[in-house]
This record gives C-alpha cells, structure tokens and sequence, in this order.
C-alpha cells in the first residue's frame, strides 16, 4: 500500500458497531469489489468495496468478510477469507495478504483462503436464522451492471432458499455518515495533498498553457504524496467549459482574461477530499469577475453557517437557496420581479446554480448517509455554491469540506487559499 497501515482498532470498533444492530442469531458476508476488464488482457485498477474494507481495512480483490457473533462455534464468528497468492502471482502480479499481515491490518484473528468459503459457510448457515446481504444503495447510483454483490444474492438464493434475508445497507448508511477520529484524521491528509496540489497548480498557471498540462501538475503531487491517485475524474475547467458541470475532457487552451474553474481532491488510504476553485489564467481577476468570485464567495461561508447538527436537508438547500438569491440580485442576474414570479418547484436562483450546495463525504466521494436524516456530529459535508453564467464565458464555484463536532463545524479546507486576492498575490509572487 501506498499509506502506511491504519490502526486496526478502527475496524473492530466498526464491526463491534456493525454487530451491534444485526437482529439476534444472524450472520452477514461483505464481498470485495468486482475487477473490471479495461481491455483484451487489462484490469481497471482496483478500487475496494467501501463497506468491506470500512469494515476490514482489507485493501484486496476477491476477498470475503463473513461476521455471525452469535454463531456456535467461536471460530466462525468473525472470519477473513482472502485469495491465496502462488509463485506465478508473486511474479505477475506482485504483493499480496498474507493471514498474518491481513489479521494485523483487521484485527480479526480467524483467517482462511477463499477455497475455504464454501465449505465454512455451508457448515454454519443453517444455524442462523437471518443471513445479511450487501448492495450498493447510495441514491446516487443507478444499477445497470450486475456486479459482485448482485450476483452473490442470486446464489444465496439459489443455495439456501428457505432462509430469511436481510438488508446490511441500512446500517452501513447510519454507520458510514459518522466518522472517528481516524477517518477524520485521513481526510484530512488527503485534504492536505490537495492543498498542495492547488499551490503548486497556482503558481504553474499561465495563458496558453493547456488544462491537461495542470491536471499533470495535479497528480504529480498526489502521487509524490502517498495519495492513490484522484478522488474522481479532475475537472480543469477554463473559460465557457466552467459552465459545463462535470466537463472532464480537460483538453482546451487556458486563454488570457478567462477564469478556471478546478474541482478535484486527493484519495489517501481510501479517504477523499473534495475541492473547487476558480482561478484567473493571468493571475488578475476582472472587476466582474472579482464581483462574481466574492459572491459565491459570500454564499459558501454563510452555507457553512448552516452546517450544524440538527440540520436539515430540504431545510438548508432551501436556505442557501434564499442567500444566493440574494447575491444574484445584486449582480444584475435576476430581478425582483423575476423572484415574485418564480416557479417554487423551480426557483429563479436555478438558472444559474443548479446543483445541489452539499453532499457527504468519506470513503466514497459522495458518501453512503441518509439524505432525509438530520446532519450530525461526525458528519463530513461538502459545502460547493456556485454561479454559471454561460453569456459571459465564466463559470465560478468553490468547495471546502466541512466537519461537524459539538462545538461547531471545523473547516478542514481552512488552509487552502480562497480569497480572490490571496490567489492573486501567490500567482503573481
């Protein structure tokens, strides 16, 4: 691994807090993510399932958590089943678990091979009156592939008919939405690396570079930084690309007087972190540029405001909503009138933000939580406004990433440049 081996206790608190909600008698297994063809003879890299590894640490395809705390013989109660490497996948392919190094990663102290799987489940199913399932229930995803999970359902099913199953992502959505001090301190590494990104980024950028040349810089740091790579696909926006939401083709010439918009962050230990910035290309924002900046601006840190426990969704958007109304107005991009005759379904302020204003964030970028329950201590949020205004070629946001705890929220992005003349005055150092 590129980090260096988290503290196992984070995962038997995990799994001690995972036991803890499942009905008596029952047993639960976690698959690893699929590994998906890139080509004739080529993986994708391996990206590890966020539920198993939030509940193992275990970084590793093909791997298997089976927990059942009530379980008759003890050592079935908390098992590991890992693919055993050979002599041809040493040479291939290169590191891999052993038991010994995946019970000090876990914690868990019973670990087999993955031949073993079958033979050890089907000698203590039966026992339990509740099997526990995983699948991907994060609203944001829509299921078009048949992956992993899905499959191993089917084959459930199919084997142990007669069995009554249950959901485990019910309970990964409450578990996963408050973070430990570990998982705080990881994000905020990889919050760390790209605050060095963006530094390094503002004081490359000059006209005529290309957007690609920047994303280069970008992963140069991340990967100098023990970061495994980009949390998600950069977005180097320059000039009237900014209004495209999720431009990633990051091909096109930085020009003299247009604005950038960058959203990217570091992945470290499986952790993200999730920035936006708008950076002037010639290191000197224009007066309405400036004007537009300090708007969004105004709107992020009063957003912040907001993010308390308690809080809730519909609520706050609706609020946030009201602040950038405001700001809009006094920018001449709507008028009053055009507020009075609104559409509250689709209010006036949407023509120009139409994105959401947050989202959780942790071992998935937009992370497993419950989008109807009340923000909480523990909770990490994005807070990303934004104004884009396709006639005049610029496309403004930004995005810090916000940790709620009993005392008020904590700015774990408080570090990173963002006043318009801070990024002007590094750019032009």
């Amino acid at each position: 691994m590129k980090y260096p081996q988290i503290d196992q206790n984070l995962f038997i608190l995990n799994r001690k807090n995972f036991n803890k909600q499942l009905k008596n008698n029952s047993l639960a297994i976690f698959n690893a993510s699929d590994e998906f063809p890139r080509s004739g003879d080529q993986n994708f890299i391996f990206k590890q399932n966020p539920d198993l590894f939030y509940l193992s640490g275990i970084d590793q395809e093909q791997t298997i958590l089976l927990l059942y705390p009530d379980c008759p013989n003890p050592l079935y109660r908390e098992v590991l089943f890992l693919r055993q490497t050979n002599d041809y996948i040493k040479v291939w392919e290169g590191y891999k678990y052993t038991k010994e190094q995946a019970k000090a990663a876990s914690g868990i102290e019973n670990i087999y091979w993955l031949e073993d799987f079958d033979n050890i489940l089907h000698s203590i199913v039966h026992y339990a009156d509740n099997i526990y399932l995983n699948t991907n229930e994060n609203d944001r995803y829509a299921h078009t592939v048949p992956y992993r999970d899905v499959r191993f359902i089917e084959q459930m099913r199919s084997k142990y008919p007669l069995h009554h199953y249950e959901r485990s992502a019910p309970i990964m959505r409450g578990l996963r939405a408050v973070k430990s001090d570990v998982e705080i301190d990881l994000t905020k590494k990889a919050c760390a690396i790209t605050r060095d990104a963006f530094l390094r980024v503002l004081k490359f950028t000059k006209p005529g570079i290309k957007e690609y040349e920047i994303e280069a810089e970008i992963i140069h740091e991340f990967i100098k930084q023990g970061g495994t790579g980009h949390a998600y696909t950069p977005i180097i926006a320059s000039g009237y690309n900014a209004n495209i939401l999720h431009y990633n083709d990051n091909n096109q010439e930085c020009k003299d007087g247009d604005v950038i918009l960058f959203d990217f962050g570091a992945e470290y230990a499986n952790y993200n972190a999730d920035m936006s910035r708008s950076i002037p290309v010639n290191g000197r924002f224009t007066p309405r540029q400036k004007e537009v900046y300090n708007a969004v601006l105004h709107v992020m840190r009063e957003a912040t405001k907001l993010i308390v426990a308690g809080t809730v969704w519909n609520t706050y958007h609706e609020e946030v909503g009201e602040i950038m109304t405001e700001q809009l107005i006094k920018l001449g991009l709507l008028s009053s009138n055009d507020v009075k005759n609104q559409n509250k379904n689709w209010p006036a302020y949407k023509k120009y933000f139409m994105h959401g204003t947050s989202h959780h964030l942790g071992i998935d970028v937009h992370d497993f939580a419950g989008r109807y329950t009340p923000f909480a201590e523990g909770n990490i949020l994005t807070v990303e406004p934004g104004i884009y205004i396709p006639e005049e070629g610029l496309g403004i946001r930004l995005e810090n990433n916000i940790l709620i705890t009993a005392n008020g929220n904590i700015d774990l992005m408080a570090d990173i440049p963002v006043e318009a003349d801070e990024i002007e005055n590094i750019m032009n150092s």
